[in-house]
């Protein structure tokens, strides 16, 4: 994992979306607001309450985003993997941060201040149109997430979870395609919005007919096509 000094902020920032068309000498005066962190994993990145002063990127590890019920059960939001941020759009409503981020794995992530968002947005007002595309993004990812859960059975989220990077356009048949699974099973069940048992048990059924391999967390899909025509059933 790169340490505090070995990464080169502002080269880091170029190559992200929301920053790859802005000049050096804008990049260094966001660099220069920025502060990397290392966390150790489960350490909490911010919590529910907590002032929103700035947009956090991962650098490396994962990170996730969780809302916790009065009876203190757990629903993961999303997943947060290096390169991405999260957190853009609540640092403009001046409001505390409404759900809270832990990190899956030791991590470093990126925080960048608010004022110094603010501060490019009015010498380039283009720059803000940047930040909505990104925020946009994430809106439409989250939104398809609500759909899912809201229409589809519990068995084909798992699936459309499984197929979520394959293009099937490009499949050969007999191709096994290879998923690792990120984080626990557990917390995918949660982002998926099952039980961990359900989860589990779909997983079973899908390898006892043959259409899966699991090997812990590593899943070989032996029928991406098969596994698609399941999904739609």
């Amino acid at each position: 994992m790169q340490t505090h000094t070995e990464l080169d902020v502002p080269a880091y920032l170029s190559v992200l979306p929301l920053f790859h068309e802005m000049r050096p000498a804008e990049l260094e005066r966001i660099a220069e607001s920025a502060a990397l962190k290392r966390f150790v994993r489960g350490e909490e990145v911010f919590r529910v309450g907590e002032p929103c002063e700035g947009f956090h990127v991962v650098v490396a590890g994962q990170v996730k985003l969780y809302a916790l019920s009065h009876s203190g059960h757990e629903k993961v939001i999303e997943l947060i993997s290096p390169g991405n941020s999260f957190a853009e759009a609540l640092m403009f409503t001046g409001k505390p941060y409404i759900v809270n981020a832990q990190t899956l794995s030791d991590s470093l992530v990126l925080t960048v201040k608010k004022q110094a968002v603010m501060d490019e947005i009015e010498r380039d007002p283009r720059f803000s149109l940047r930040m909505l595309a990104g925020i946009s993004r994430r809106l439409h990812g989250l939104v398809q997430d609500v759909e899912a859960s809201a229409l589809h059975s519990g068995i084909q989220r798992v699936i459309g979870y499984l197929l979520r990077d394959q293009s099937l356009e490009d499949v050969v048949p007999g191709q096994v395609a290879t998923v690792q699974l990120p984080v626990s099973k557990a917390t995918i069940a949660s982002l998926l919005s099952l039980t961990p048992e359900y989860f589990s048990r779909v997983l079973r059924e899908l390898e006892d007919g043959g259409l899966i391999a699991m090997d812990r967390r590593d899943i070989r899909i032996l029928d991406v096509q098969g596994l698609s025509r399941y999904h739609l059933q």
